[in-house]
């Protein structure tokens, strides 16, 4: 059974970019367009292996979205990537914070990412 990795971002660039290297790679693939789209996607999905959200985003911003998902038990364990243009120590140390596993830095080098992707989800 493949991986299920549920991508949170406001830009359908970036959505479609993560999903295309994501999928090419065996993982299944559900997007969202911001955090409360992504919280509603989240809950309707049979399970999740892991989490990558951009921060800036309209109606629920990355932060919010990582925090509400890191209160209940069922995803307190499941791995949480950002993926950010905000790159600043304050931005890093505060995804970190609120239970984000790792911080990537937009633009990110598609095999760096795959790569991080496999180290969390440990395949």
């Amino acid at each position: 059974m493949s991986k299920q990795i549920l991508i949170v971002d406001d830009s359908k660039t970036v959505r479609n970019l993560v999903a295309f290297i994501m999928k090419k790679e065996g993982f299944k693939v559900t997007a969202a367009e911001d955090g409360l789209d992504g919280l509603e996607k989240l809950y309707s999905m049979e399970k999740v292996d892991l989490i990558i959200s951009d921060v800036n985003m309209p109606r629920m911003d990355g932060f919010t979205f990582i925090k509400t998902v890191r209160e209940q038990e069922t995803y307190r364990d499941v791995p949480i990537v950002i993926l950010s243009t905000e790159g600043q120590e304050k931005d890093i140390q505060q995804g970190l914070g609120l239970g984000a596993n790792l911080y990537m830095v937009k633009p990110a080098q598609p095999e760096k990412m795959v790569k991080n992707v496999r180290m969390l989800l440990g395949v």
